[in-house]
């Protein structure tokens, strides 16, 4: 077979446009510039993360009344001391050095 005369198919994602306002094309390009994204990766990954947020937060889960009363007894109970958290947070953050 002669491949001068094989076409070959690209695969392609389904497309979504959008318009916006000069501000906010200005305000995008600038962070593409900073953070050396083309628009398309940029303007994709923030609305994957904003999606997996507005998914997260509308997490629904049950319980059946034994597991629910323990749930609430658990969030009501006294914190426990945790010496090593202590510790921790009374570290200097490396930044401050």
């Amino acid at each position: 077979m002669n491949k001068k005369n094989v076409k070959t198919r690209r695969v392609t994602s389904p497309n979504i446009n959008i318009r916006v306002k000069p501000q906010a094309r200005s305000l995008i390009d600038r962070a593409c510039a900073i953070t050396d994204k083309r628009i398309t990766d940029f303007v994709l990954d923030a609305a994957c993360r904003e999606a997996e947020d507005v998914l997260l937060d509308r997490r629904l889960f049950t319980l059946n009344p034994t597991s629910y009363q323990a749930f609430v007894n658990a969030l009501d109970a006294p914190t426990q001391s945790n010496p090593e958290l202590k510790a921790l947070l009374r570290r200097k953050p490396l930044w401050e050095n």
